[in-house]
């Protein structure tokens, strides 16, 4: 299936493709700081409407993820990293795909608090 997210101003915008079978929530300084919801997708899933230079990004700690936000409204809708194995994927903000009915997903907890 096909989804499209953004931030609140639209200034980052991106379509997904995928099945979203769950969603994680996550206890580390900065998820649960901004209340991430994430699907975990393949980079080639995720195709930018909006010029990757509309982004502003933040990095910490192994400094493997890139947590992308918008410079203007603050959202972050998406963000890029790699996987344990290497392979380039994307963390999806679900809570910034409008038309998706969050309460009909399954949320597994992750404790990166103590990773």
């Amino acid at each position: 299936m096909r989804y499209e997210g953004s931030c609140h101003c639209g200034n980052i915008a991106y379509e997904v493709e995928g099945d979203i079978d769950s969603l994680m929530a996550c206890n580390c300084s900065i998820c649960s700081r901004r209340g991430y919801l994430l699907w975990f997708v393949p980079r080639e899933a995720v195709k930018l409407k909006t010029p990757e230079n509309n982004m502003s990004s933040y990095t910490f700690n192994t400094h493997k993820i890139q947590h992308n936000f918008c410079p203007t409204c603050g959202c972050a809708p998406v963000g890029f990293g790699e996987d344990p194995r290497g392979n380039e994927v994307a963390a999806i903000n679900a809570r910034c795909i409008p038309d998706l009915d969050l309460g009909s997903l399954q949320i597994n907890h992750f404790d990166g608090r103590s990773v």
